[in-house]
């Protein structure tokens, strides 16, 4: 990436000097503007090659970026653009541009709602601008699932910047099986997005083990700023390492589990792996194939399993077995005549 910026760094330099036909520019007057330049971007010096500047001029002149850039040398030393109003900042965008911008625009407009990107904001409007007018309302070759009726995604950006101030969260909360709601302390270390829902991850005051949180059950949130915010040197990709989903029953309690699929799904699962610890145990004469797992047993896990039907099989161990067992023994019952 760094490569990358200095490239752009000298392009937008010899552009300016360029464009600048008050001086002329020897190759030696760019080599030293491009030092500069690189120097005053990353405060140390930067060597800058003959070669290198001559590639970029190389590169300008090319359609490789699309610049096709005018530039031509007189008195055999001298280099200047022949088209006196030229700019590479002035190029027109390519289709393939545009495919990019419009892509790219789709995505960030997915987090419109969050301050982090709200100096954005008016920038992404001038590219949906550009690429509306541009593009003549061209359909997005991507498409981002999104559920902006999801309740609780109010909430992002005031939890987001608790997170970030490390203020303690006064939430008022109702889960799915609480008849009522209840109102506590929290100190928020995460959020993290499963499955299309959003979820806060933290702790309760005064209690040492972490809880998740749907966004879409808190009824509301307040900040604390009285309250002493329990700081934790929380590593997410730790935590989650041996969970699938969002529920983290015992940290310590991991189970080796071996499923076994079908014919039909075996490619499926070998080339979208469950999760990072999965190892392909055997691969059967029938195209059926053996799989484990090392993971924390949750509702997720139960729920991925039971959406495979009878295209899967739990080998062990025998608790999680038994569970999928009778989930698909009720599911049985209910398709049995009254």
């Amino acid at each position: 990436m760094a490569t990358n910026k200095h490239a752009l760094i000298r392009y937008r330099t010899i552009d300016k000097c360029l464009q600048n036909r008050s001086r002329r520019w020897t190759l030696n007057d760019l080599i030293d503007a491009c030092s500069d330049a690189l120097y005053e971007y990353e405060g140390k010096d930067a060597l800058v090659s003959k070669r290198t500047v001559q590639l970029d001029i190389q590169t300008m002149r090319s359609d490789k970026l699309g610049y096709n850039a005018p530039i031509v040398v007189y008195n055999r030393k001298f280099y200047t653009y022949e088209n006196e109003d030229y700019s590479i900042t002035d190029v027109p965008l390519t289709s393939i541009d545009m495919d990019i911008l419009t892509e790219s625009v789709e995505m960030l407009s997915q987090f419109k709602d969050f301050s982090l990107f709200s100096e954005l904001n008016g920038v992404i409007q001038k590219l949906e601008d550009k690429v509306y007018r541009t593009s003549k309302s061209q359909t997005p070759i991507i498409h981002i699932e999104k559920n902006e009726n999801l309740k609780g995604l109010s909430y992002l950006d005031v939890l987001y910047q608790a997170i970030l101030k490390n203020v303690v969260l006064k939430i008022s909360y109702q889960s799915f099986s609480a008849r009522q709601k209840s109102e506590f302390l929290f100190h928020a270390y995460i959020l993290k997005e499963y499955n299309n829902r959003w979820f806060l991850i933290g702790k309760k005051d005064e209690q040492d083990n972490f809880l998740n949180l749907a966004l879409d059950r808190i009824q509301n949130v307040d900040l604390d700023l009285k309250a002493k915010y329990l700081e934790c040197d929380f590593d997410a990709d730790k935590y989650y390492a041996n969970t699938y989903g969002v529920t983290v029953m015992s940290e310590n309690q991991i189970y080796e589990i071996e499923l076994e699929f079908d014919r039909s799904n075996a490619p499926y699962v070998l080339t979208k792996p469950i999760h990072s610890s999965q190892k392909l145990l055997s691969q059967n004469k029938n195209g059926s194939i053996i799989i484990s797992l090392r993971l924390h047993h949750n509702f997720e896990l139960e729920r991925l399993i039971l959406g495979f039907g009878a295209s899967v099989k739990v080998l062990k161990p025998r608790r999680l077995k038994n569970r999928i067992k009778k989930n698909l023994e009720r599911a049985y019952k209910n398709y049995l005549p009254n």
